[in-house]
């Protein structure tokens, strides 16, 4: 039972108070005066601890707090856990003033009830006695304590190395760091849907940040770990830029110590002239072409590949690297490898002047463009000419007569293209750009439809229709990649609207995607029986599994992937790819609304392709100029195929916005040749 001026211990919002009943209140509640002289209305439930046998008054409680807190050292309590943990005793406040100071003053008693309570590690309460834990207990709790100062100081250095970063600029980050710049990273990814949000609110109200995703990829921006055009859709989908040191190694090996060619005997063609014609800025060649006159005067058009699997096995760490990634990834500031630039560049490459392993597809056509014959060998190779698609546009318009090959070539291309258009192939002119970053400078350029693009490109479907019959006819399972019949607007439909652009892109929103199987099918597109990509192997995984498949074949061996095999890679590749085409796309409008917003003052040539939503006014242009597609809102009536002047009003590159307006009066509508 309380009594006045008893010494009562009690809680104020969980904080420990001591103080000296003055009277009741009520039936059961008492006023408590404390140190300060503040009065407390408490019930005896509050009361956590109470001396009885030393009556004080409320100003003498500072000078006996401060006796007590001479006598609270926790490692005191630690020498009394030992002995009592040994002995298997409980203790009580007093006992522990006698075992700890051999007397049980009120002091000493109040002092030793403070240790006890106050701990977290060596006793547990049970009533109104305490019980030494266990030894394991001690030293799990122990650790728990050392983790917890470990983390707070880490916390506090991260803290610290941030703040020093946005004043100072670069510093040097800590191991421990990277954690908690990954989840800054991830919520500037994810946003909301971020699964660690929290803790990316936590640190950005640590730094005096607003908790939204914009503020983090500011943040990490302010902080020197990303650049203000940092590619996010690089980095959602995960797509690998760099190679891990095996890989390196293994690369660095195949270029010091060349594994045995498995195609023992090669074709010897080093004595035709080779074409290779990429643009300037390539590096992977991975195709060239050669014409031969045969003793009959027939002539045999040679299109040679790139042959990376004279350096690879199936299920090397190589091989596995390059299935992983599947693809080349091609964006306006630089490209993302299959295979490490050392083997990709050099010899994996169809260099000039050197000696180079091909798979070489010999093809003699019929005069209407058809496959008459064809031959498919491992082969030798020694290019002669590295040129542009610019180099082969002058050549080809000069017709050089010391280049007789290349102008038969161009014919022979444009040969194949009448015959596939005869066999239905349906052909879609409508802009295509490159966009390049090179420093502070976005460079747009629209690809002209030129003699030299066509040629390579025939070249190219040429060898892949070889490809697939071989596989066809030979029941390999492979890629083959095929694409249905599409659906297309009736007759009628088509001469309602104007030609050009706008009849082509009602076509290619009929055209249904592609599809790729281990059996040949027909491609609608192309206007071929079968057709299966083989002519770059160093860039597309799906090509690299084609050549092995094929040069297996060609050696009399077992081919290294069953169909099941095949099926199930494939599945994964496909998969990959369609992450790298988004991410490709995305970047390419990226930079595209980034060159739009620095040239909000410059009036742009467009034309309106066709309606999104009609009834919205909400209709698809194309910038003539840039050979780029952008929604864009009308006030007023428009008619598909009518051009006008626009002008970017706002662009915002990172929120994928960008808003066009009419600037001037629309000149008379024309179709587009």
């Amino acid at each position: 039972m309380v009594e006045k001026g008893t010494l009562v211990e009690f809680k104020v919002q969980g904080t420990p108070r001591l103080g000296v009943t003055d009277r009741p209140e009520g039936k059961k509640n008492w006023v408590v005066l404390d140190e300060n002289g503040q009065s407390h209305t408490i019930h005896p439930r509050q009361i956590t601890y109470q001396i009885t046998d030393a009556p004080l008054k409320s100003e003498e409680l500072p000078q006996f707090l401060a006796e007590v807190e001479s006598y609270l050292d926790p490692d005191s309590l630690e020498i009394a856990w030992e002995l009592l943990q040994e002995a298997g005793e409980s203790v009580d406040p007093a006992s522990l003033a006698m075992l700890l100071f051999s007397e049980q003053t009120p002091t000493l008693r109040y002092a030793s009830h403070r240790l006890l309570s106050d701990d977290k590690i060596y006793f547990k309460q049970k009533g109104d006695r305490y019980e030494p834990r266990s030894a394991a207990q001690v030293e799990e709790l122990l650790h728990q304590i050392a983790r917890e100062a470990e983390r707070k100081q880490e916390w506090e250095g991260f803290l610290s190395r941030a703040r020093q970063a946005l004043t100072e600029g670069s510093i040097e980050w800590q191991k421990s760091d990277r954690p908690r710049l990954e989840i800054l990273e991830r919520y500037a990814l994810l946003g909301e849907e971020s699964s660690q949000r929290a803790a990316a609110h936590e640190l950005l109200e640590a730094l005096s940040q607003k908790p939204t995703a914009e503020a983090a990829f500011d943040l990490l921006v302010a902080l020197g770990l990303w650049d203000e055009h940092e590619n996010l859709a690089l980095r959602r989908r995960q797509v690998p830029t760099t190679f891990s040191d095996e890989v390196i190694s293994m690369a660095q090996h195949c270029l010091m110590n060349p594994p045995p060619d498995p195609d023992a005997v090669r074709l010897d063609l080093t004595h035709l002239k080779v074409y290779t014609i990429d643009d300037e800025s390539t590096r992977e060649i991975d195709d060239g072409l050669s014409l031969e006159t045969l003793e009959d005067d027939r002539q045999r058009i040679w299109i040679h590949i790139a042959d990376p699997t004279r350096l690879l096995s199936p299920g090397d760490a190589l091989d596995l690297e390059a299935r992983r990634r599947c693809t080349t990834v091609y964006l306006p500031t630089g490209i993302v490898p299959m295979f490490p630039e050392e083997l990709a560049t050099g010899p994996m490459s169809l260099v000039q002047g050197q000696e180079c392993c091909a798979l070489s597809f010999g093809v003699i056509l019929q005069v209407d463009g058809e496959i008459a014959d064809y031959t498919i060998r491992p082969s030798t190779i020694k290019p002669t000419y590295r040129l542009t698609y610019e180099d082969v546009d002058e050549m080809l318009e000069l017709d050089l007569q010391t280049e007789p090959e290349l102008t038969a070539l161009s014919a022979w291309a444009k040969q194949r293209q009448r015959w596939r258009t005869e066999h239905g192939a349906i052909k879609i002119d409508l802009p295509e750009s490159t966009i390049k970053v090179e420093g502070d400078d976005i460079i747009i350029d629209v690809l002209d439809n030129s003699s030299s693009r066509l040629l390579v490109a025939e070249m190219m479907i040429l060898a892949g229709e070889v490809a697939a019959r071989y596989g066809g006819e030979n029941s390999l399972a492979m890629p083959f990649r095929g694409q249905p019949e599409p659906e297309l607007p009736s007759e009628d439909e088509l001469l309602r609207l104007p030609t050009g652009w706008v009849r082509d892109s009602a076509i290619r929103r009929c055209m249904p995607r592609s599809e790729v199987s281990v059996t040949p099918a027909r491609h609608a597109t192309l206007g071929l029986a079968g057709y299966s990509q083989v002519t770059s192997p160093i860039r597309r995984y799906a090509d690299l599994l084609a050549h092995f498949q094929l040069k297996a074949h060609l050696r009399g061996e077992p081919l290294p992937f069953s169909v099941h095999e095949m099926s199930e890679i494939m599945q994964g590749v496909a998969t990959a790819a369609y992450e790298a085409t988004m991410v490709e796309r995305q970047t390419k409008r990226y930079w595209a609304l980034e060159f739009l917003r620095r040239h909000e003052q410059t009036q742009w040539s467009a034309i309106l392709l066709r309606w999104l939503r009609e009834h919205e006014s909400l209709g698809l242009v194309m910038l003539e100029d840039l050979g780029l597609e952008l929604a864009m809102r009308f006030d007023r009536a428009v008619e598909l195929g009518e051009r006008f002047l626009v002008q970017v009003i706002h662009a915002n590159p990172r929120q994928d916005f960008i808003r066009l307006e009419e600037v001037a009066e629309s000149v008379e509508s024309e179709a587009v040749a």
